[in-house]
């Protein structure tokens, strides 16, 4: 589960990170009211979206010389104008696609002097089983043109969750972002408090871009989050009541989100054969052999190992809500699911939703021949095939034929 950057920043604020001051605006006399109650006199408008790139992004409603999703305000007229030209009006980045999303909410923060920008996030790292502390001194650029083009300016340092951040952690953490003196302790105490955000909310994900280095005003250099993106684990969301409420169902895909209600996995492609499949190893398989047989993979869809009618009706309601689909793949294996239990939803599933489109159906497993029997008898023009190729090439061929 993601989050939106205003929410993340109140919530590294609680444990301890340093951030701007800054309100969330619903509307445009709420972000002039946001920037009365700060300091300035510059301020930051920016607009909340789920997406990175906000700052390059432009919107589809505005000439292509407007300015992008984060803007720079020194005056209350500034700050209106900033707001009335965001909110309502879609915002295309290189996260979003050409759909680009619309803005409905913004975050009006202090601006910053900055004298250095910095990458810091944390993750899990799976090859260890430990969480990785990512950091370069490149900060403000996306961190994957700094892999491809410089990979030695990027430093992981991993924590062993059975001792904890250690001092040394700090000072690994400063050392990669060469940082001396008063700003490395800094840096280490950053690190500290990330890592207990981190562990201590199940996120799966924080990354901030830029950590910045501020202006010498005479008070010393401070260190200072100016910009973050945090995703939680959707497993851990039990234990967090709070954060679930964060959740903002605007802003996710509609048929990810309809789903999810029936807890399937999906994940929308830009293909066209939808897949349903039980099992996340078997489903990356099925998409691969479609690639292999010419054709591309509409979806990501695990419908899991309890599946029964009304989730398999539901998968292929979700399927064919996209308009590419031109045909789909049903391959499953019945370990624990039965499959004649899948061949009475999927015969039920296809006569409910009146499928248009061609369909290929593998089965193997428990009452594989009961199940391919009720397929057989069900007046539906489903395609039988006897495994994972014989499928692959019959839905590529079916949906060629159809063409």
């Amino acid at each position: 589960m993601n989050i939106h950057e205003y929410q993340a920043k109140e919530l590294l604020a609680k444990f301890g990170v340093p951030v701007p001051a800054g309100f969330a605006a619903l509307t445009v006399e709420e972000a002039v009211e946001a920037s009365r109650k700060l300091p300035g006199p510059l301020f930051v408008v920016k607009a909340q979206i789920h997406a990175g790139g906000r700052g390059k992004g432009k919107f589809k409603e505005l000439s292509p010389e407007a300015k992008g999703g984060v803007r720079l305000a020194k005056t209350e007229d500034e700050v209106r104008a900033a707001a009335t030209d965001m909110l309502g009006n879609t915002l295309v980045t290189i996260q979003t696609g050409d759909a680009g999303k619309q803005v409905n909410r913004l975050y009006v923060t202090d601006g910053v002097d900055i004298a250095k920008e910095f990458y810091l996030a944390l993750l899990v790292n799976r090859a260890t089983g430990r969480v990785s502390m990512v950091a370069s001194t490149e900060g403000g650029m996306d961190i994957e043109t700094v892999a491809h083009d410089t990979p030695e300016k990027i430093h992981s340092i991993d924590i062993d969750a059975a001792t904890g951040f250690q001092p040394h952690h700090g000072r690994a953490v400063a050392a990669a972002l060469e940082l001396t003196g008063d700003l490395a302790k800094q840096a280490a105490n950053v690190a500290s408090k990330l890592y207990d955000t981190f562990l201590g909310t199940d996120a799966e994900q924080i990354e901030i871009n830029p950590l910045a280095v501020t202006e010498d005003t005479g008070s010393g250099a401070k260190l200072m989050v100016l910009d973050a993106k945090v995703a939680f684990d959707g497993n851990a969301l039990f234990r967090h009541k709070d954060l679930f409420e964060l959740r903002d169902e605007t802003e996710e895909d509609p048929a990810e989100l309809e789903a999810s209600k029936y807890d399937l996995a999906y994940i929308k492609l830009d293909g066209d054969i939808g897949c349903m499949v039980n099992g996340a190893g078997l489903a990356m398989a099925t998409m691969d052999i479609i690639k292999l047989n010419g054709m591309f993979p509409a979806n990501f869809l695990d419908v899991g190992g309890g599946a029964n009618k009304e989730k398999v009706t539901a998968a292929f309601k979700i399927i064919l809500s996209d308009p590419a689909v031109k045909g789909i793949l049903v391959n499953i294996f019945g370990g624990i699911m039965r499959c004649d239990i899948i061949a009475d939803g999927i015969v039920a599933a296809a006569k409910e939703v009146n499928l248009q489109v061609p369909l290929v159906v593998r089965l193997e497993g428990t009452n594989v021949e009961k199940g391919k029997e009720i397929l057989a008898n069900s007046g539906l023009a489903i395609v039988p095939a006897n495994d994972l190729g014989d499928a692959a090439r019959k839905i590529v061929a079916e949906v060629q034929k159809a063409a």
